[in-house]
Formats: C-alpha cells, sequence, structure tokens
C-alpha cells in the first residue's frame, strides 16, 4: 500500500467532517476531586453513511442499533464521543439541539424546513474515578463540542480524552490519517481518530514503546527502546485498578460506501486497537469504533466478476488503511497526552 498522511495527519483530511471538543478541567484536578471530564463531537454536515463495531464486553452507547445496515436510516449528522460512563451520553442531547437549531437532520415535514431529526449516535469512556464522580458531561458540553467543530483540533489530554487512561499511564485522543496513491482506491482519504482508555497495556513491557508502532517502527515517531531505569519506573506503576474502561473512535473515508461497507471498515479497524493494545476487547473494555462515509472522493471503480459486489477491492485497501490509521492514532494519542490527576504521561515516563 502506497499512502502517505494528509496534510494534517487527522480524521478532518477527510473532506466534510469538522471535529470539537468541550471539557471541563481543574488544575488541581485528582483521582476523586476536581472536573476532569470533557466530550468530543464529530460532525458531518449534510450527513454522511454510518456504521460501527462493538467489541468490547461493557459498552456504553446510543444509537447503535440504528447503524445496523439492514435498518432504514442511512446517515448520521454527528457522532459523540464522550467521558462520562452512561451518564456522559446525555451530552448528545445538546448536540442535537445544536444541530437542530441549524436546521441539519432528516427532514421531517415537507412545509416546514424547522422540523427535522438529527442522527447523533455516541459511545462512552469510563473516566468516572478521574476527577469527581459527580463531574460528568452534560448536555451543555455536547452544545458548546458541535459548535466548537472545526477541520483543526486538538489531540492529547483534551475533550474526550481529558480523563482518559491507558493501562497505567494517562490516555487521551489521537488522530491519522492516509492518502492513498495507486491501488483499487487510488485518491482516497482514510482517517482515524480514537479515545484511547483501555484497561491493557499500550507500552510493550520489554522495551517501553509503544505495541502501536509495531507495523511502522519505531523510527517513524522517533522513538528508540526506554533505558533500564525507566523501563523499571514504567513496569512498576500500579495497574489501572478500575472494572470499566474502553476505547471508543471514528475511522472514516472520503470515498463511497454503503452502510455495509462502513461496517466492513469498521470491524477491520478494530485490527488497529487490538495491535496498539494488549488486551483488547476484554470483558472490562466497551471497545466501539464507528466508520463514516462522506462519498465526496470520485474513485474509478474496477471491473470484476458479476458475482462480486463493485467496490470489492475499493473496500479491501480502505479497510487496510483504517486499521493502520487507528494503530497510529492510539500511538498518537499516548505521545500527546499530558498529565491530569497526576498520572504520568508517556512523555513524562521515557522522554523527558
Amino acid at each position: 500500500m502506497n499512502a502517505a498522511p494528509g496534510p494534517r495527519d487527522s480524521l478532518t483530511d477527510v473532506a466534510g467532517l469538522l471535529v470539537g471538543h468541550h471539557h471541563a478541567l481543574d488544575p488541581d484536578a485528582t483521582l476523586g476531586s476536581g472536573a476532569a471530564t470533557g466530550c468530543t463531537v464529530i460532525r458531518a454536515p449534510g450527513g454522511a453513511v454510518a456504521a460501527v463495531d462493538v467489541r468490547g464486553g461493557g459498552p456504553g452507547t446510543r444509537e447503535t442499533d440504528l447503524l445496523d445496515p439492514s435498518n432504514t436510516v442511512r446517515q448520521v449528522h454527528a457522532i459523540l464521543l464522550t467521558g462520562g460512563s452512561a451518564y456522559g451520553l446525555a451530552a448528545a442531547d445538546g448536540v442535537m439541539r445544536w444541530l437542530e437549531e441549524q436546521g441539519e437532520g432528516i427532514p421531517m415535514d415537507p412545509e416546514d424546513a424547522d422540523r427535522v431529526v438529527p442522527i447523533v449516535p455516541g459511545a462512552v469512556i469510563f473516566d468516572l474515578p478521574v476527577g469527581d464522580w459527580y463531574a460528568r458531561p452534560t448536555a451543555d458540553f455536547g452544545y458548546r463540542a458541535a459548535a466548537a467543530a472545526s477541520a483543526d483540533f486538538e489531540r492529547g489530554s483534551v475533550g474526550a480524552g481529558v480523563g482518559a487512561r491507558a493501562g497505567s499511564i494517562k490516555g487521551g485522543i489521537g488522530s491519522a490519517s492516509l492518502v492513498l496513491d495507486d491501488g483499487p482506491a487510488a485518491g482516497a482519504t482514510v482517517a482515524a481518530l480514537v479515545v484511547a482508555n483501555p484497561v491493557g497495556s499500550v507500552f510493550d513491557p520489554r522495551t517501553g514503546l509503544p505495541w502501536g508502532v509495531g507495523t511502522d517502527g519505531p523510527g517513524r515517531f522517533g522513538l528508540r527502546p526506554a533505558s533500564p531505569e525507566k523501563l523499571a519506573s514504567a513496569n512498576a506503576l500500579p495497574v489501572k485498578g478500575t472494572v470499566l474502561n474502553t476505547t471508543i473512535g471514528v475511522v472514516a473515508t472520503d470515498a463511497p460506501l454503503e452502510p455495509a461497507g462502513c461496517r466492513r471498515m469498521a470491524t477491520t479497524a478494530h485490527d488497529g486497537l487490538a495491535r496498539a493494545i494488549r488486551p483488547a476487547h476484554s470483558p472490562l473494555d466497551g471497545d466501539t469504533l464507528f466508520a463514516v462515509s462522506t462519498g465526496t472522493a470520485r474513485i474509478a471503480p474496477v471491473p470484476l466478476p458479476p458475482a462480486f459486489p463493485d467496490d470489492l477491492l475499493l473496500l479491501d485497501a480502505l479497510c487496510t488503511a483504517a486499521a493502520l490509521c487507528v494503530e497510529r492514532a492510539i500511538v498518537n494519542a499516548i505521545l500527546t497526552a499530558t498529565p491530569v490527576a497526576h498520572i504520568p504521561t508517556y512523555t513524562n515516563l521515557f522522554l523527558d
């Protein structure tokens, strides 16, 4: 696969997508006090085809049944990724309110353009022990995140990643993109945005290198194995100590896909999650990946026998790229994370 990162190396390299954050973070937050939570909204103005694949044993989700390819509605207008566990799903109400005010949604009355129903699926991470247990994203968080959505956005300990912990270290939000140069998907862009909050480890205890550098090699990220002293300190960190966790995210492409194709891309994207987190998809995680197609790219079809769908080879290339983008996005999340509630970061442990 010949591909290079897009200009931002982010989800918004897929034309038609915007990302916004809103969070509450007290500088003196601890495990148990202060505010340290937030949400992230991915907007698709005009709507986009979408699907989802839920792999973890403890998911917290909204509107995921709607995204089954056999069901009727074929587009979403935004996707919510949020902290606050199941309480955080309240933020979707604010996203819907903002979209309704903009006239974004499924038109339900040909005589009244204001009567729309925005479709906003969502998924949560469990971050309640970080900061005050009762500090959770509300509808106002979702409203503000939707309003803030743009092509440029921060990564690390922001939005839904504020309270994220990746195993024993600080998690956060990461993103990555690829523009495919050749093959059946030439000209297509594939990207991912991930909130890394797993119970599993994100680095190799033998080297200190993130598991997610396995495909590209550590040199791409400017990393090298840790010294014995730093490795010993990192391996001595206590385990996360919570029964609920979860990594959630979105993979996207500008190539045109039907809902079934999006579902397959979401499924394969989980391979990237499993490369970067060990273990992944555990009973203690609610790992959930959404897949979105904006359909803004024109891709020449490759003739195939009639027994196969026209987009088979295109989809195969997109799936390969989606898994790599997720892998890179998880590495990006832990490298850009900054300290919250005295949780150590990868940079503190290995790079300082």
